[in-house]
């Protein structure tokens, strides 16, 4: 920068000398940062774009697979405990039959449906998964006179008896093909009531007596920091849903299926992205670059932040995938998500794996013109041999009380039930526990740092390019001071950084975080605090930044006190931390920017980073990042604990904080020396000065 062009800048550096520290903007001027623009929410776009290489997908697709497993609660996965299946009720309906099944996912928590099979077949049976989506009651249910006359007139059905019921038509059909099919409940729909439909699919309000440390309940704050959430639970639902149907001896592992329509098709290319048991996917009027999913259960904190339902459904390439569209939220896919993942398909040597079956002139179902596009999807992939098209056909109609699997000798357990919603995730939270413990070190914390990575939003890799640009100059007696901005392109970010320099060559450097920001260095006057000063003496170069929401961050100069949201009315903490990091998880990348930013402007200079307030968690999760960036850390962390942060709007709040042994976890695992201090006047002892 010219002299000409600088002058001008120290004289607004003077003046910003202020008791709030010096500044590195003009007055009034804010960073201009993308995060402070308003978050991004289900309606937002989400496009995908492919790689390059195989490789370069075989790195993101790992990624993202596991964003998706931390997301739902299942890093490490549940101890698969017995299903402790019971099938009763069998109905011979001549080509096939019809029974009625419940079993354990976890201990005394029920998943529940039928299971078709096909009569006089040898051999080994494919097996089909059938998630039948938000339709209430669906798998019980029968469509009445009128709707069913407008949906034939309209061509969505075409048969009187099968369009009463789509769930039963498309189970017949599968099994008449030699299909073993299991269609189960929706948590909260048609039998499976031990979480309600208003908690699991409606829920809007926090609920007081659950938001607590102990013995939480679903949405609180507690649950979201052990990363516990009714979609991770159907999730979980679906895979013991294909541990089930595997275990069914008639089945063919190599020929198993998903399918689902609309929320249906959530549970189905989240099953497909996680378990590698699903051979066919296709997923129904759901995958799309637009609308992500409204319901709670299609949302989970971390799950969609920097990706989206198209990626997820590309995980499943190069296996084959059909996908549909209707006059929903899926009726652009065909330009916009669809060809991204032909080009995906093609990159992997499968082009004719990926289909989309359009049908933009319905409505936002799985009609019998949808199931047509699968079953022949299924037939040719499965190589069934039948002539095609294949088509349905009308059969028995079978009457909820016909399908419901809880009678007399098999009573229903009690449904919306506090207190089994409470020991239901006590119970998920002390397996994980265990699971953890019973690791070997070396692969416990492998685990324990895959799963930080995600709650972190990722490592350095992930900042993109840094870049710095100087604009301002100070100086004072032993020492001198230039602001800059510190640029992260990947994310964004712009932060207002000041370095202190001591008037000789300096010999380390330190990286001083504070709560206030960079302002935390400097006194009320403006000058380097006496335990700053100190460094300085001792010939140590000391950054000190504005992480985002602090000091030049703010308009009024008020500390952050509520976490900005989306405008979703619903006080579910998804609809925002499923698609935006949290406030702390930005501020430990901006952390971990200023780490990498010193380590490469240092060379190898020792490099110390320093927190003793309420920076300090924040330190600690950036060195984890960080690596072998830093030499030492000099931490004053209290008592500080995520799982204790009990309002979702506290910038303090973290998805997933909790899970992976929450404070003393990053502090353990964080590489280079480690001191921990009670105060601010132990930093200098603690480096050795």
């Amino acid at each position: 920068m010219s002299g000409r062009r600088l002058l001008p800048l120290l004289l607004l550096a003077s003046l910003a000398a202020t008791a709030a520290g010096p500044r590195v903007l003009p007055p009034g001027e804010r960073p201009r940062d993308r995060r402070l623009e308003p978050p991004k929410d289900l309606d937002g776009y989400f496009p995908f774009t492919p790689p390059d290489s195989r490789e370069a997908w075989a790195r993101r697709a790992e990624e993202v697979r596991r964003r998706i497993l931390v997301s739902q609660g299942l890093w490490p996965m549940p101890t698969r405990t017995p299903l402790n299946a019971v099938i009763h009720g069998r109905r011979d309906l001549g080509e096939y039959t019809v029974e009625k099944v419940f079993f354990e996912s976890l201990p005394g928590f029920f998943v529940t449906g039928n299971l078709y099979r096909p009569k006089n077949v040898g051999g080994k049976a494919p097996g089909v998964l059938f998630a039948h989506g938000h339709w209430k009651d669906a798998r019980l249910s029968l469509l009445g006179d009128e709707e069913l006359k407008r949906e034939i007139a309209s061509g969505q059905e075409k048969f009187e008896v099968g369009g009463r019921s789509r769930f039963q038509s498309m189970c017949v059909q599968l099994a008449r093909m030699g299909c073993v099919v299991w269609q189960w409940d929706m948590l909260g729909d048609s039998d499976s009531q031990q979480l309600s439909r208003e908690l699991v699919h409606d829920f809007a309000k926090q609920r007081p007596e659950m938001n607590t440390a102990e013995n939480w309940g679903l949405f609180s704050p507690a649950a979201e920091a052990q990363l516990q959430s009714a979609m991770g639970l159907q999730t979980w639902n679906a895979i013991r849903s294909l541990d089930f149907l595997l275990g069914l001896p008639e089945v063919d592992p190599a020929r198993v299926a998903v399918t689902g329509a609309s929320g249906g098709g959530t549970q189905s290319f989240i099953l497909a992205a996680v378990d590698d048991r699903v051979k066919l996917s296709f997923p129904a009027v759901m995958v799309s670059t637009a609308m992500q999913g409204g319901c709670t259960c299609e949302n989970a904190s971390l799950l969609r932040v920097g990706t989206g339902n198209v990626e997820f459904a590309a995980l499943f390439a190069p296996k084959p995938q059909g996908l549909t569209t209707a006059d929903d939220w899926t009726r652009e896919m065909s330009t916009k998500g669809f060809p991204e993942l032909q080009r995906l398909y093609a990159l992997l040597g499968a082009p004719d794996n990926v289909m989309l079956h359009r049908g933009e002139q319905f409505p936002h179902n799985y009609n019998v013109v949808a199931r047509a596009a699968f079953l022949g999807w299924l037939n040719r992939h499965f190589h069934l041999g039948l002539p095609e098209p294949v088509t349905e056909r009308d059969y028995p109609l079978l009457k909820p009380e016909e399908l419901t699997v809880w009678d007399a000798r098999h009573p229903a357990p009690k449904a919306a039930d506090p207190d089994f919603e409470r020991r239901l995730l006590r119970g998920w939270h002390e397996d994980t526990q265990r699971t953890l413990a019973a690791l070997p070190a070396d692969e416990q914390a492998k685990v324990l740092r895959a799963g930080w990575e995600i709650v972190l939003d990722g490592g350095p890799e992930g900042l993109g390019e840094l870049s710095l640009e100087p604009r301002t100059q100070r100086a004072g007696e032993g020492w001198r001071e230039t602001g800059f901005v510190l640029r992260h392109a990947a994310r964004g970010g712009e932060l207002p950084l000041l370095i202190l320099e001591p008037p000789k060559p300096p010999t380390r450097a330190v990286i001083w975080l504070t709560a206030e920001g960079k302002a935390g260095l400097y006194d009320a006057a403006g000058a380097p605090r006496p335990e700053v000063r100190r460094l300085l003496d001792a010939g140590a170069t000391v950054l000190g930044v504005d992480l985002i929401h602090q000091g030049e961050f703010l308009a009024d100069g008020q500390p952050l006190q509520r976490t900005p949201t989306v405008k979703n009315p619903r006080e579910a903490a998804a609809y925002t931390f499923g698609y935006n990091p949290a406030v702390f998880a930005q501020r430990v990348q901006d952390a971990l920017a200023a780490i990498m930013q010193a380590r490469r402007r240092g060379g190898d200079f020792p490099l110390a980073l320093v927190a003793v307030d309420g920076a300090a968690p924040i330190a600690a999760a950036a060195r984890l990042l960080a690596g072998g960036a830093l030499t030492e850390a000099v931490l004053a962390p209290g008592d500080f604990r995520f799982g204790r942060v009990l309002d979702l709007r506290s910038p303090d709040f973290l998805p997933g904080g909790a899970r992976y042994g929450d404070l003393p976890s990053l502090l353990e695992l964080g590489r280079g020396r480690l001191r921990l201090v009670q105060g601010v006047g132990e930093v200098a002892a603690a480096l050795g000065e």
